[in-house]
């Protein structure tokens, strides 16, 4: 059977993954970076922790026989997907990446585009504000510098050591978020101002039409930049992607 290497750690990833492995005609693993310290269950085996850069993860391709490798991460884990690309190169092995689409602005949305955490502390300003920080929490701790706002923060992992400002709620919690329930927490909280990432993606999109249609502000990480690779949008188009790359493996090698 060929051998494929998933980086994971989104939904789509975890989707690909189930899909892939109920055929039975391939062996996939899954990667994650361990920085969630309760990850989702996987329908795959699952391998946790670091390559060691590019160089690392060529070596691992080579080593452990890997006939493709995907490229399934978080939008925001570009060091990762620049990684993948390098190392692909440097073992020969194919490679594509499996991205989301980013969420487009439409009528009524009121967002600001920010770099990272240190500029939508800035674009906060001064005035006090009641934030809902959907991030995660290595994004976290710029804001200790703005304690002047009230905080809402939700994460997948307890945000230690907390927030060291004088009014922070935290909620522990694991999407897909529906609107309705978004919107009905926004406005028991009342927010007015929203600090997230532009994910992508059906699974949180919900406190962006909530946003909308309360009137709350919306500050949004920029994507960044991610390396030039094939790629994909959807799940299903992966499925296609697999099965063409590792066929063109198999006619290469005379298989």
């Amino acid at each position: 059977m060929k051998k494929v290497l998933i980086l994971g750690g989104t939904t789509e990833a975890r989707l690909l993954a189930g899909r892939l492995a109920a055929r039975g005609d391939l062996d996939i693993v899954l990667s994650l970076a361990g920085r969630t310290a309760e990850p989702a269950e996987q329908p795959v085996p699952v391998r946790r922790g670091g390559f060691g850069g590019a160089e690392g993860l060529a070596s691992h391709l080579r080593d452990q026989h890997i006939d493709l490798l995907i490229d399934a991460t978080h939008p925001y884990a570009a060091q990762i997907s620049r990684n993948a690309e390098a190392a692909a190169r440097l073992s020969g092995v194919p490679a594509f990446a499996l991205r989301r689409t980013a969420w487009e602005p439409v009528a009524g949305d009121r967002w600001h585009l920010v770099a990272d955490a240190k500029e939508a502390v800035a674009v906060l300003g001064n005035e006090p504000r009641r934030v809902f920080l959907a991030l995660g929490r290595q994004e976290i701790g710029p804001f200790a510098k703005a304690p002047q706002h009230s905080y809402v923060i939700r994460s997948v992992d307890p945000i230690e050591p907390p927030l060291n400002v004088p009014d922070a709620e935290y909620i522990l919690a694991r999407g897909p978020f529906a609107e309705a329930d978004e919107r009905r927490l926004l406005a028991e909280r009342r927010i007015n101002t929203i600090v997230a990432k532009n994910s992508g993606g059906s699974a949180t999109y919900g406190k962006i039409a909530a946003a909308r249609e309360l009137g709350i502000d919306m500050i949004l990480f920029r994507r960044p930049d991610v390396p030039d690779m094939p790629s994909v949008e959807t799940v299903a188009e992966a499925v296609t992607m697999v099965d063409h790359l590792t066929a063109s493996a198999t006619r290469k090698r005379g298989v």
